[in-house]
């Protein structure tokens, strides 16, 4: 069953699901994952009509894109988009090299250490070794990962490595994946990238992404994939103790989420489908990264993603102030007139 709706990353030709498969699950992110356990997973993801997988050497150093390699080789390449990362090169940690990896996040032997480095040099060597660990022979998309404190580097060097490989046909699309909107805004200004990775910053808990990024993004004609829309799992599960960007929810966004929770089952829907639902009303956004590491997460994701969320919820979240008048929403319905909103 692969009839899910594809989209279009920018001009670059290559399509992708409206729901896609996040992999760094698969790189044991913070809790271990078996082989089995990831191929189900991925197997999963492919009965539900995903077509577009993401991963990166950064999780689990190498894993993920071992596995994910592994549970799509017997798919025909051409029927499935496959995009990895790059700015950290794996080296391996030497001999006497002991301990894990829990402090990048991940539950796995810290055998390598990864290299900061967006040079043009290091962007083909990571590549190059992204393909090697996939087994594959090409990917359809790379992008700059996380480049926040090597600005420079990534516009003047990496940025041009990643533009020669599109033009040589060794990838499809180009782009930059990032938790901050800034700097992926200024990726799709002042370069010809595809499109960009936006992680956490366009979902019901954090619309930072509507102001420049996504109206930046529909101006140049590039796509936006969404990571992120659980926001670490506040959005998943808002109990206490959840996480919200990789630590512990702030008191009040958790009370927000709370309120969208108990907003959600009172128009018989549930938090999970409004936020895969959200970000994918706004024009600019492709795709919805949903990150899994079993073939249950998947399978849930998948229903919630088809579920259909009534036109009542986004009036209500907007009327009370939890979503802004300015954000697309799956349902048309009526933008309240400030100073009427409990009228």
């Amino acid at each position: 069953m692969s009839g899910m709706a594809r989209r279009t990353l920018g001009s670059g030709g290559v399509e992708v699901s409206e729901l896609s498969f996040g992999a760094a699950g698969l790189g044991n992110l913070y809790t271990p994952v078996t082989d089995a356990e990831a191929a189900a997973a991925v197997d999963a993801a492919w009965e539900a009509g995903l077509r577009y997988f993401d991963t990166a050497p950064h999780y689990g150093i190498g894993l993920s894109e071992r596995r994910l390699g592994e549970a799509l080789r017997a798919r025909p390449r051409q029927t499935y988009a496959l995009s990895t990362k790059a700015g950290r090169l794996l080296e391996e940690a030497g001999e006497g090299s002991v301990g894990d990896d829990l402090a990048h996040g991940f539950a796995v032997p810290a055998t390598h250490r990864r290299v900061w480095d967006f040079s043009a040099d290091g962007i083909r060597r990571s590549l190059e070794a992204s393909l090697t660990r996939l087994g594959l022979d090409r990917v359809d998309v790379v992008y700059l990962h996380d480049p926040d404190d090597h600005a420079e580097q990534a516009f003047r060097e990496g940025y041009p490595a990643l533009e020669r490989l599109r033009s040589e046909g060794v990838v499809g699309a180009i782009g930059a994946g990032m938790n901050q909107t800034a700097m992926l805004t200024r990726f799709l200004r002042d370069t010809d990238v595809d499109a960009v990775l936006c992680a956490g910053r366009y979902t019901l808990l954090d619309q930072s992404a509507l102001a420049e990024l996504l109206p930046a993004a529909q101006e140049h004609g590039k796509a936006v994939v969404i990571g992120g829309v659980f926001n670490s799992g506040l959005l998943a599960d808002p109990r206490p103790g959840a996480t919200y960007d990789y630590t512990r929810a702030p008191g009040a966004l958790l009370d927000r989420a709370r309120r969208l929770k108990a907003m959600a089952e009172r128009h018989g829907t549930t938090l999970r489908a409004a936020a895969l639902a959200f970000p994918l009303a706004h024009p600019a956004v492709a795709t919805v990264l949903v990150g899994a590491r079993s073939d249950r997460e998947v399978r849930d994701a998948a229903t919630q993603f088809a579920a259909a969320v009534p036109g009542g919820f986004w009036q209500e979240a907007r009327a009370e102030g939890l979503l802004p008048a300015g954000a697309p929403v799956p349902v048309p319905v009526p933008v309240p007139v400030p100073g009427e909103e409990h009228a």
